[in-house]
């Protein structure tokens, strides 16, 4: 089981939920989150005065799914996400030891489908 981690702008949510939706992901958690990489802020005018953003808004999506599925969970989400602008975001994979539901007590492969 991997656990898949993007970070992205929060104008793309719903086209990546669509995706998802249609490639069978049932499950995905998002909070909002801030930061900066290569973008490193901006700068924005209010009531004459400049003032630089030093954190950008984003949302972390987080989604535990099968060894099996991973790539092609990983390309739908860059794929709906992808502006080709400076902080499109990021997705990285990170291994799952153990999953329980905890409604009906199921594990590994069978708690997450």
């Amino acid at each position: 089981m991997k656990l898949i981690t993007a970070i992205l702008q929060p104008s793309v949510l719903v086209p990546v939920k669509l995706a998802l939706a249609e490639h069978g992901v049932k499950g995905i958690t998002v909070t909002d989150a801030r930061g900066h990489g290569t973008q490193a802020g901006k700068t924005e005018f209010f009531r004459g005065q400049t003032y630089t953003v030093d954190f950008v808004d984003k949302v972390r999506l987080e989604i535990v799914v099968t060894d099996e599925t991973v790539d092609a969970v990983v390309e739908t989400i860059a794929d709906a996400a992808r502006t080709g602008e400076i902080g499109d975001g990021k997705i990285w994979v990170a291994d799952v030891v153990s999953v329980v539901r905890v409604r009906t007590g199921q594990t590994g492969d069978d708690a997450i489908n």
